[in-house]
């Protein structure tokens, strides 16, 4: 990575994230999601990322789940990808707005049948008595929309995370790390060790 510094932090995750396509087993597209609550405690858990350009990352939720609640009423968070099979991993802050409802309407209706029917039956992140309860919900909800197209849930939709920092680090022989920092503030670059570029300021850390 000493040679890789493009001015658009998004060219080189996409060179990174295709790579991870070509070379890791399962699921590239994984990445840890931290969200904070209302007394403070951070909380993290695994998403996919399905979609992103320069507007953001994109991943969808059940909002009334205990990520959904917390970003509804916290709007910020952070991203990591770690793709061990090439000893990378990239880490992303920034501010967090829910999706419009065509591009949801969009992206739901692209999902299989069955995870339509599962987006419905789970009430994420609420107790449950058993797997019996849930086996009933999807059964009743698959009957339900048994014909035609099923229709977004109105608590079921995406958010987007528009990035004002971007960690990509390298894995290095005997813990010396390569680590690569674009960032930028709410209006615009910040002031950086190797200056600005296209609204980003680039500056490698120590590891």
């Amino acid at each position: 990575m000493r040679s890789e510094q493009p001015a658009d932090p998004l060219a080189l995750f996409a060179v990174w994230l295709a790579e991870a396509e070509a070379s890791e087993p399962n699921d590239p597209n994984a990445m840890a999601l931290s969200t904070v609550g209302e007394d403070g405690m951070p909380s993290c858990r695994m998403v996919l990322l399905k979609g992103y350009d320069r507007d953001g990352f994109v991943f969808y939720t059940n909002y009334e789940s205990r990520k959904g609640r917390q970003l509804l009423a916290t709007p910020k968070a952070a991203l990591l990808f770690h793709w061990k099979s090439l000893r990378r991993q990239v880490r992303i802050e920034g501010a967090v707005v829910p999706v419009g409802d065509a591009e949801a309407d969009e992206y739901f209706a692209s999902r299989h049948k069955q995870s339509q029917i599962g987006a419905w039956a789970s009430q994420q992140s609420r107790p449950l008595e058993g797997r019996f309860e849930l086996e009933k919900r999807v059964a009743l909800y698959a009957a339900k929309y048994a014909l035609g197209t099923v229709p977004r849930p109105p608590h079921w939709s995406g958010f987007r995370l528009t990035p004002r920092l971007i960690e990509f680090w390298q894995d290095g022989a005997f813990r010396l790390h390569d680590r690569l920092v674009y960032s930028r503030g709410e209006g615009g670059a910040e002031a950086g060790a190797e200056g600005s570029v296209s609204g980003w300021t680039t500056e490698r850390l120590y590891p």
